[in-house]
């Protein structure tokens, strides 16, 4: 009887042991995981409004990027295609005077070119246009 017991007890510990081992390696695999880097600092807690637009005629690239720009703290606004699907450079367009914010959401993406043109939609900062080059953006997949 007294094996018995001790049967039961040594399962209830190799039990508990594996799922403490579970435990540990989850945590430190977690630990290793890359960071999206957040390019907005909380001392320069402005939020930058972004609009997407799908100029490269490839379906679900605007959505992808856009889920990549939320991921870096960036706030998108809308999603469209652009009226033509012939862009063929990708650039990001500073809606307002300040363009640190587009300049932000350039670097975020491995450095789109930025032009300045303070008009446009009320309701973003930023435009990324995106062009047939969309293979050059970084938008969080492994290469």
């Amino acid at each position: 009887m007294a094996e018995r017991g001790g049967g039961a007890t040594r399962v209830l510990i190799a039990t508990v042991a594996l799922v403490v081992v579970a435990l540990v390696v989850s945590s430190v695999i977690g630990s290793w995981r890359p960071k999206l880097p957040r390019l907005l600092s909380p001392v320069n807690a402005r939020v930058v409004r972004v609009e997407v637009i799908n100029g490269s005629g490839e379906s679900g690239v605007a959505s992808r990027a856009a889920s990549f720009l939320r991921d870096g703290g960036f706030l998108v606004t809308e999603i469209h295609n652009a009226e033509r699907s012939d862009y063929f450079a990708t650039f990001v367009v500073a809606r307002r005077k300040d363009i640190s914010g587009a300049q932000a959401v350039s670097r975020y993406l491995g450095g789109a070119p930025v032009i300045r043109q303070a008009w446009g939609p009320e309701l973003a900062d930023v435009s990324l246009v995106i062009g047939s080059d969309r293979s050059r953006l970084r938008l969080g997949e492994k290469s």
